[in-house]
Parts: C-alpha cells; sequence; structure tokens
C-alpha cells in the first residue's frame, strides 16, 4: 500500500538521450525486448512534477498543453495505479530522437515513487519504465542511456540496463530537427529489422574490437560507425537531414543522423543548429 508522504508535489529530471546507432533485439518478454547500441545522454533532457490528481485518471502535460501521453500514463499504473497530474518541461522537441518518452516516463516514476513512498528501488523504476515503452512502441534502449548517464555502448542481449561507458569529456553537440520519425512505425515494420541489425552488427563489432584491445575509442570515430549505420541501413533518407550532414563536414565537423528522427548532430555547428552538451549527468529526483 502506499503511504502518501507529506509533500503536495515531487519533481525529477532525465537527461535527452541521442542514439548514434541500434540493434533491435526482439522476445517475447518486453524486460528483455530491448536494443543494443551506441549513444549519448545530453545536457538538456526532461523536468518532471507530479501530484495527485482530482480527476479520474492520470492527466499529462507538455510544456503547459494537455498531451495523449500513454507510456507515461501506462507506467504511473503499473507503479502506483492512482490518478497523477503529471507537467513535463523541455526545451527539446517530442518524436524527433531525443528519447523524450523514456526520459519523461523514467522521471515521472522517480517523482511519483519518492512522493507516494512506493519503496522501487532505481533498477525497479527504469525497468518498469522500460517495460512501458516497449509495450507502447515508443523506444527500447532510451532508458538504459537515461539510467546510466553520459556515452554508452550497449552489446549484452537480454539486459536491457547493461551498459559500458565510454569515458568522454562534456563535448559541445550541434543539433537539428527536421521532422518526426515514429518510432512505433519502424518498431512494427518487421521486414526492416534485418537490414538495421546487420548494418548495427557491423558497428558494433569495430567498437567490441577497439575496446577488447583495450584502445581509445573517439567521439568523431563512433560518429563516423553511426553515419556507416544510418546509410546502411536504409534510415538515412531525409534530404535535409543529408544536407546538414554535408555542411556540418564542410565546417570541419563530424555528423550523422539521429535515431529515431530525421534530425542531426555534429561535432561541428552548421546552419539552424542548436548547441547542447554531451553529460554524464543520469535521471535524478530534484530536492527542493
Amino acid at each position: 500500500m502506499a503511504n502518501q508522504s507529506s509533500r503536495e508535489v515531487a519533481k525529477a529530471f532525465a537527461p535527452g538521450n541521442i542514439s548514434g546507432l541500434f540493434k533491435i533485439i526482439t522476445h517475447n518478454d518486453p524486460k528483455k525486448m530491448h536494443s543494443l547500441g551506441w549513444g549519448f545522454t545530453v545536457r538538456d533532457g526532461v523536468n518532471v512534477e507530479i501530484s495527485r490528481s482530482s480527476a479520474t485518471s492520470t492527466q499529462v502535460y507538455f510544456n503547459g498543453k494537455p498531451i495523449e501521453f500513454p507510456t507515461v500514463a501506462s507506467a504511473l499504473v503499473d507503479a502506483a495505479d492512482v490518478p497523477f497530474d503529471v507537467a513535463i518541461t523541455s526545451n527539446l522537441p517530442l518524436s524527433s530522437g531525443f528519447g523524450l518518452s523514456g526520459a519523461a516516463t523514467f522521471a515521472s516514476l522517480i517523482a511519483a515513487n519518492d512522493l507516494l513512498d512506493l519503496g522501487n528501488s532505481r533498477d525497479q523504476l527504469a525497468m518498469i519504465a522500460h517495460v512501458a515503452e516497449v509495450r507502447n512502441l515508443t523506444g527500447l534502449g532510451d532508458v538504459c542511456s537515461q539510467y546510466n548517464g553520459g556515452c554508452l555502448v550497449k552489446t549484452e542481449v537480454g539486459h536491457p540496463l547493461a551498459a559500458i561507458s565510454i569515458d568522454l569529456p562534456p563535448t559541445p553537440v550541434h543539433w537539428r530537427y527536421f521532422g518526426k520519425i515514429k518510432t512505433s512505425e519502424i518498431l512494427a515494420d518487421h521486414d526492416r529489422h534485418q537490414l538495421i541489425n546487420d548494418a548495427a552488427d557491423h558497428a558494433l563489432s569495430a567498437i567490441q574490437k577497439t575496446i577488447d584491445e583495450g584502445s581509445t575509442i573517439t567521439f568523431a570515430e563512433l560518429i563516423t560507425l553511426g553515419l556507416g549505420f544510418a546509410t546502411s541501413s536504409g534510415l538515412l533518407m531525409d534530404d535535409r537531414v543529408q544536407n546538414s550532414i554535408s555542411q556540418a563536414r564542410a565546417n570541419g565537423g563530424v555528423a550523422t543522423m539521429i535515431m529515431l528522427g530525421n534530425a542531426v548532430f555534429s561535432t561541428a555547428p552548421f546552419p539552424g543548429s542548436t548547441e547542447t552538451l554531451l553529460s554524464k549527468t543520469a535521471a535524478h529526483l530534484i530536492d527542493d
């Protein structure tokens, strides 16, 4: 039974996640369906403020506007099965490859766990968020990154929260968003899985070899492998994304497509880009 604390509101933060490449690991058990790959968390993310709701079901708001957010709502039902008011704020766009579904869900669970003294461990909350992502076809690997924080390589099948940390300093990252790619459409298209996974295997083998040899792999090398994956997988199709990658390279940067979004990230600025920062900050409770 949940014991509501004396506070009326709890707050949490979860970082956005940029994925450079991914491999789909299918499984009938949503706790074991996930992705392998490479990605990193950024300074920007979602702030969540949560309170008990007087409504009959959970109400979710994104930047002040009501929104249907089944991943958040279903995860909160799994954790507590009481209605909440969930206020999510972010300066990052939804459905553009920043993993905001996973971030919003994980942060909401962290806040609800604290507000109601539910007693779930951080691992348990992360798995509830991950399962909600899988069931709602909104993501396969973002929660792992938001749980760990930093630049991560995921190579362990069957363990959605396991990752190898690549020690990189806070690094400026420049990005531009053009339009949505619905993760659900990609995840539901089983005919595309093999092409994506074959491309991912090639890139992950190169990363694993470097790790096994004890060599250092640079951010630029990881991005280059990501570009090879984006091309080989057939996901890099948008002309605007391709043009921005070329512009970033002309400015001396290394760039690739954000997975999954019609968006670009680069080590150098390019026309229309916004700067963020590679960050090691993981999802956490905000104490006032």
